[in-house]
């Protein structure tokens, strides 16, 4: 998609449009990926989960030792104003918070003045017709970086594994360590066998999804039988259930895995309760 002026975005204190945002090239985040990102979605111009996110993006800036202590009030109301501008109703806001811009170099530098960006996307991830459909994914060797659980910018490989899925005919991917999944793209993946609500647990291998905390919270508080642990390609191609949690799709449905259907390859009432959960608490809590 080009770039317009179509979009009011956020850089470093000013709303501007699109296609007057202006990056250094010495930008560390364009040289080194050191940078870091959240994407917070709303719908009926709410934001969901934004103390979530927040508190997640303030974990990987430290993780990567940027001295930077966010505001709450200040970057909710970023959030809110570049909604409100940009008149979203269902999609989402994405922030990214680099280091700042000096000459290249693989030291972090001290005492440099981060890059603040934001903006808009519109997406209609409720009438999003996998939810009825179910996702067809493969699975592949995990190469990315070991620190997943920040959210930082590398997304090279996943970008790769991707477009390799949709290239084959599929929806997504599975990434695999040491014989057990780690998660998809750019979600968490969940299996259900046997009533049981199965996840990996959390560490550096998986990103500490915003969804998958509450998914679970909600499954505890419904008397769902929860474990956090590794599991197989073979047994989640075995399962009751398989599916994804992300913030912008929330809860969706896995129907086919490797080229197997899962159980009958239809979406699992299981995925769709959890689903259902969410996006009540969500709406009770947006801001």
């Amino acid at each position: 998609m080009p770039i317009t002026n179509r979009r009011t975005v956020f850089l470093n204190g000013e709303y501007m449009p699109e296609a007057d945002a202006k990056v250094s090239v010495f930008d560390r985040g364009f040289l080194m990926s050191d940078a870091v990102y959240e994407y917070t979605a709303v719908i009926e111009g709410r934001l969901l989960e934004f103390d979530h996110h927040l508190q997640r993006l303030q974990r990987s800036l430290d993780e990567l030792d940027f001295d930077l202590q966010l505001d709450r009030e200040e970057l909710l109301f970023v959030h809110r104003e570049l909604v409100r501008l940009n008149k979203v109703d269902v999609g989402g806001v994405y922030i990214q918070i680099s280091r700042g811009a000096t000459d290249r170099d693989f030291a972090f530098p001290k005492g440099l003045t981060p890059t603040v960006m934001a903006f808009t996307q519109e997406m209609n991830f409720l009438d999003n017709p996998i939810n009825d459909t179910g996702l067809k994914v493969m699975s592949v060797e995990d190469g990315r970086w070991a620190r997943r659980d920040i959210k930082s910018v590398q997304l090279l490989y996943t970008s790769m594994v991707k477009s390799k899925a949709e290239a084959a005919g599929l929806h997504d991917a599975f990434f695999v360590k040491d014989g057990f999944v780690t998660e998809a793209t750019a979600s968490n993946a969940f299996i259900v066998k046997d009533g049981k609500v199965i996840t990996r647990q959390l560490s550096s291998d998986i990103l500490h999804g915003v969804t998958r905390k509450v998914v679970l919270a909600l499954a505890a508080e419904n008397e769902l039988t929860i474990e956090e642990r590794p599991f197989s390609i073979q047994e989640a191609q075995d399962a009751d259930e398989v599916f994804v949690t992300a913030s912008p799709t929330f809860a969706l449905p896995v129907v086919e895995l490797d080229g197997k259907p899962i159980a009958d390859a239809k979406p699992g009432p299981m995925t769709q309760k959890l689903r259902n959960l969410f996006l009540k608490e969500a709406r009770l809590n947006a801001l």
